[in-house]
Parts: structure tokens; C-alpha cells; sequence
């Protein structure tokens, strides 16, 4: 294990770098690294305090990179170590992009490797670095967002005994049922946050189909080579379901033209701006294994596509905005996912990935959770989190329309303080 340390506003941080096996399965076959950043406050560096693990949202997204004692972060160091780990796959572990990729022969050789960087394999990562470099009586309290509380409930699956507490933000999962039931309660709520942005912004209307007319028209590409279709456009949307989404991409599409030696032409500072708010191909877990966080022993056959289809939302007039669902263009537009496409079809069409979740234990489990569910939740339906919320024992629930899926981002020392209170009884 190497270590570097470095210290930031009222911060101690040192950087861990851990080997894993790639299949803990097979303990004594590859191993990976995998990266974490151990954060103290600075004026309680000698003291034992417990550990607090900040388990990333994604699939396919590095932790936060820390500058100072604030947020959500500045709250847990009151009283904990936090461990920042990346993800295999992301950041500083192993990271999983079109170019580490292509080391393997085949597209089946790809997909095989990908199939070990799910929220299991994220979990077993957290529990050997736990038991080997902390010692296996040590427990540790974990803090999942969104695919985070996916990798959370796993972890109550299948190492309970690790755990001191588990809280939860916006990451209940389903845990029982295809893929398709999460589009087909996500889809409507994409459709409402659609009216509701215009309804604040009915400029748009007409801004957003010059947008269209001109893509339609015109063959425009990215800075990085990813071509602008109409369909990518609509993927701004992935933004709406943040507390200040609605108001990020209406400014964007305010400055999308200007006029240039052949008139209105869309330009490189909008374009610019398109590409920093679409991380698909600099992130491809994200679209690689989006739909196969839900699979347990089915495929998902490109769930979010076939039940889309239903909705008339891609490439339709007028233009509507989709929400975090990925599609199998994404790998013809994309540049840097085209040459992953036969891999990601191989995993759409993988109907043997293992069970996540071990419904007994989760109904008998005695680690103390709590879970902030927002009601309007636009990536993480409220229905399907309140009933698996239902079938985990321990579990205390705080739902509300408040927040929107990022409020850890926006109010979290309040709300990682009220879900620390509620495992110990206080609220």
C-alpha cells in the first residue's frame, strides 16, 4: 500500500493506493489497484476515530476530490476518519475508458472483464480493504448516494458484520424485478419535469427547436469528435433532476447561436458547454453498465430503449429532453463508445449476471439504517425505494420534496447529521 499526504483548509488527506483482486473469486489470480483518500480533520489527526465510507454515485464515477472542511464532508469529520474511494474503474483505479479497453482481444474478452465492475465486486473491494489494512473486528459506517446505496444494500447482503451503520441518499434500488420496471417509472417522470421546465422557461420551446432544425440540417460535432445529433442534445436533460438543472440548461441553450460568415451557426462555446455536461465517453462504465446495476440472472436487453420506444420521446417533434437512460446509439454517436459498441451489446444481451441482493438477510438485518428518499426523484423512483425500504430490517426513512437527487451536494452536513441522528435513535 503506498501513502501520500497532503493537507488542504482544515483537512489532513492521505492518498492510499490498495491491490485487489480483479476477481475475488479467484484470490490468487489478476489483481488491480484500487485508489483512496483518507480524510481526518486537522486538528484531530491523533485521535482513533471511527471510519465513515463515502460510497460514489455512477456506475462509473471517481469520488469527490476534497478541497476544504465543508458540506456533507466538513459534518463527518466532526466525529470520523472518511474513506474516499474511486470505484474500480474510475479515477485513480484501474481506470475503465475505450483505450484501457482496447489491451483486449476480443469484444467478449471486454465484456467478460466489465462484468466484474458491478456494485458486488465494488463491495468485495471495500470489504478487503476493511478486513486487510483496518482488521476484520474493525466496522465502519457507510454512506452510499444514489448508485452508492446500490453497492450499500449489496453490502448489507453480504457483509453485514463490516458495517456499524449504513445511511443512504437518493440509492434504494429495486431489488426484486426487471429493469424495465425502473423506465417505466422513470420515463413519466422525465415527461413532468419536461413540462415543468417549460412551463418556467416557454422561451425554450421555440430556442430548443431552432436547436433541432439546425442539427437535423447540419453535420455538427463536438469538440471531442462525439456528433451532435438531435438525440445527444436530448440528453441534456440528464440535468433536470438537480436541484439547479433546469437553470443550468436554459442558460447554456441561451448563447447556442451565433452568426458567422454563412449566418446563425451554433457555436464552440455552446458546443463546448454541451460536451463538459455529457461525461458518457469520458465515464463509459456509466453507459457500459448503466441497465445492468438492476440485472440479477436476466438481461436487460436495452430496458430504457424498448420501453422509450412506448413513449415516442427519441428524435420526436416536438423535442423533449430524456433523463439518465442510456440507448444503444450511444455507441454510433459517441465517438470514443464506438469502439465499445459489440461490447456493450454483449452485456445488454448477458442474461446470467448473479443476484445482488440476498432478500432474507435484508429482511433480518440488524445494522441500523436510515435513508433520505426524495419524493420527486427523478433517477431514483420514490415508490420503488419505499419498498425496498420496506423489506430491510433496521430501516428509518426520511422522505421528502425538499431536495432534489443531489441534496448532499447542496445541504448535506444538515442532512448526514439527521441520518446519523435517526440510526442512533435521536430522531
Amino acid at each position: 500500500m503506498h501513502t501520500h499526504t497532503h493537507a488542504f483548509p482544515g483537512i489532513i488527506s492521505t492518498s492510499h493506493r490498495f491491490e485487489v483482486p480483479l476477481d475475488h473469486s479467484q484470490p490468487d489470480g489478476i489483481k488491480i489497484n484500487v485508489f483512496g483518500r483518507e480524510l481526518v480533520a486537522a486538528d484531530q489527526t491523533d485521535k482513533a476515530l471511527p471510519y465513515l465510507v463515502y460510497i460514489q454515485g455512477g456506475p462509473g464515477f471517481e469520488s469527490p476530490r476534497p478541497a476544504r472542511k465543508t458540506g456533507w464532508i466538513g459534518r463527518a469529520l466532526d466525529e470520523f476518519r472518511v474513506l474516499l474511494v474511486d470505484q474500480r474503474g474510475t479515477g485513480k483505479s484501474a481506470p475503465v475508458c475505450a483505450r484501457t479497453l482496447a489491451v483486449f482481444d476480443t469484444p467478449q474478452a471486454q465484456a467478460d472483464y466489465l462484468s466484474l465492475f458491478r456494485a458486488d465486486a465494488i463491495v468485495q473491494d471495500l470489504e478487503f480493504i476493511r478486513k486487510t489494512h483496518l482488521g476484520p473486528e474493525v466496522k465502519w459506517t457507510i454512506l452510499g448516494q444514489s448508485f452508492g446505496g446500490f453497492c450499500a444494500v449489496n453490502y448489507l447482503s453480504v457483509a453485514p458484520e463490516g458495517l456499524e451503520a449504513a445511511l443512504f441518499t437518493g440509492g434504494l434500488p429495486p431489488v426484486t424485478g426487471h429493469a424495465d420496471r425502473v423506465y417505466e417509472s422513470t420515463y413519466p417522470r422525465v415527461l413532468t419535469r419536461n413540462e415543468r421546465y417549460f412551463a418556467r422557461y416557454p422561451e425554450d420551446v421555440d430556442q430548443i427547436a431552432r436547436i433541432a432544425d439546425y442539427l437535423r440540417a447540419h453535420d455538427v460535432v463536438l469538440p471531442t469528435g462525439t456528433a451532435l445529433t438531435v438525440r445527444v442534445f436530448q440528453q441534456l436533460g440528464i440535468r433536470l433532476g438537480a436541484h439547479d438543472g433546469a437553470e443550468r440548461v436554459h442558460y447554456l441553450l441561451e448563447d447556442a447561436f451565433i452568426v458567422g460568415p454563412e449566418g446563425p451557426e451554433l457555436s464552440l462555446r455552446f458546443l463546448r458547454q454541451v460536451e463538459n455536461q455529457l461525461s458518457f465517453d469520458t465515464n463509459p462504465i456509466y453507459a457500459l453498465l448503466h441497465e445492468a446495476i438492476y440485472c440479477q440472472k436476466e438481461a436487460s436487453d436495452w430496458s430504457a430503449h424498448r420501453v422509450g420506444q412506448r413513449y415516442g420521446i427519441i428524435d420526436a417533434d416536438p423535442v423533449r429532453f430524456t433523463g439518465e437512460m442510456v440507448y444503444p446509439w450511444m455507441f454510433e454517436d459517441y465517438l470514443h463508445l464506438r469502439p465499445l459498441a459489440e461490447a456493450a451489446e454483449l452485456l445488454a444481451q448477458k442474461a446470467d449476471w448473479p443476484d445482488l441482493y440476498d432478500l432474507e438477510a435484508l429482511a433480518k438485518n440488524t445494522v441500523p439504517c436510515a435513508a433520505m428518499i426524495y419524493d420527486e426523484d427523478m433517477y431514483v423512483e420514490r415508490a420503488l425505494s419505499v419498498e425496498t425500504a420496506n423489506a430491510i430490517g433496521q430501516m428509518r426513512t426520511w422522505v421528502s420534496n425538499e431536495f432534489e437527487h443531489n441534496g448532499i451536494g447542496v445541504d448535506g452536513a444538515r442532512i448526514l447529521g439527521y441520518l446519523l441522528d435517526m440510526t442512533r435513535g435521536m430522531r
